[in-house]
């Protein structure tokens, strides 16, 4: 682990970096708090820092109390005081900063390195607490088996961006896929073939989808993409190419190498109305798709006004 020394003083410099390195620790170096501010505001700043009280520019006490008016999103950085003052309202004021510990000068080896164990274990296990909370929320809003965002989220990703088209005026499109005849897959070829299907049509959608554009599994073998700033014919379209790759090539699995194909159904707004007449007008263009034969797109919009559906 890397620690960031804001020290002043060459000799404590000195002292201070050949115990750390004695100890296993990298680490670098401050000569003033401005310098040290500089250090922990990059991305890969050191998590661990010792900070002299008193330093040129910037005090350390002031460098705790910025590096905690920081977003919580930003990684967290452990900090220990090191101090000529002993009076219990300095220790205070240094805690009521944001400092995690202090210890006084001249200091004691040992007690140094059982404080900078401490604050490495602490580093560590928040390391750990994020990396299981983005775990958490990557599973809450995926699809175990396609990895897409799932329903609750791609639904929830769709209301923002129905606000978004009202409030900015801005063209909003969805297309809603189904994959043709799947029951007839799971019964000929067997659930894992069908699987392996869902995942590769999965990644054939995603391949074609701008980064802003959102993409999820619907439900069973139906698939909803979220288009911001599409308009009738740019959602029809890019439906279209979407099918098409969809169907140009057989899906390869351990068992069988089947061709699938889609049908889809878009829905357009241009004015005022909300996701849910949205999703039910796309559900409509998608049974028209399927009662006309499948592989196929059709269309519904919203006119002017929101009222009544017309057939494009």
């Amino acid at each position: 682990m890397t620690i960031l020394l804001a020290e002043d003083s060459a000799l404590y410099r000195h002292l201070i970096t050949g115990h750390l390195a004695e100890w296993g620790f990298d680490c670098i170096c401050a000569n003033d708090g401005r310098q040290a501010w500089d250090m922990l505001a990059k991305p890969d700043a050191p998590r661990l820092a010792l900070l002299d009280w008193v330093l040129p520019g910037v005090d350390g006490v002031e460098l705790c109390r910025r590096l905690r008016l920081r977003s919580e999103t930003e990684p967290y950085t452990y900090t220990i005081l090191l101090t000529a003052k002993n009076q219990q309202k300095e220790m205070l004021e240094a805690m009521d900063a944001g400092a995690d510990d202090f210890l006084a000068k001249p200091f004691d080896p040992p007690e140094l390195k059982a404080r900078l164990l401490v604050g490495k274990r602490i580093v560590e296990l928040q390391q750990k607490l994020v990396s299981a909370n983005g775990a958490l929320q990557y599973a809450a809003t995926h699809d175990f088996l396609t990895k897409l965002w799932n329903r609750a989220a791609i639904i929830a990703f769709l209301q923002r961006e129905v606000a978004r088209s009202l409030r900015e005026s801005i063209a909003l499109g969805v297309i809603l896929v189904d994959v043709d005849y799947f029951k007839k897959v799971n019964d000929e070829l067997g659930h894992e073939t069908g699987d392996y299907v869902l995942r590769e049509i999965a990644k054939r959608l995603t391949a074609n989808v701008r980064e802003y554009d959102g993409v999820g599994r619907y439900g069973g073998e139906e698939f909803l993409l979220v288009i911001p700033g599409c308009d009738l014919a740019t959602s029809l379209r890019r439906a279209n190419v979407i099918r098409e790759l969809i169907s140009s090539a057989p899906i390869e699995t351990p068992f069988k190498a089947p061709r699938v194909t889609a049908s889809m159904g878009v829905a357009v707004v241009k004015t005022s109305t909300n996701s849910e007449s949205l999703l039910r007008s796309a559900d409509e263009a998608l049974y028209q798709a399927k009662r006309n034969g499948r592989n196929r797109v059709e269309s519904v919009t919203f006119p002017r006004g929101g009222e009544g559906i017309r057939r494009v």
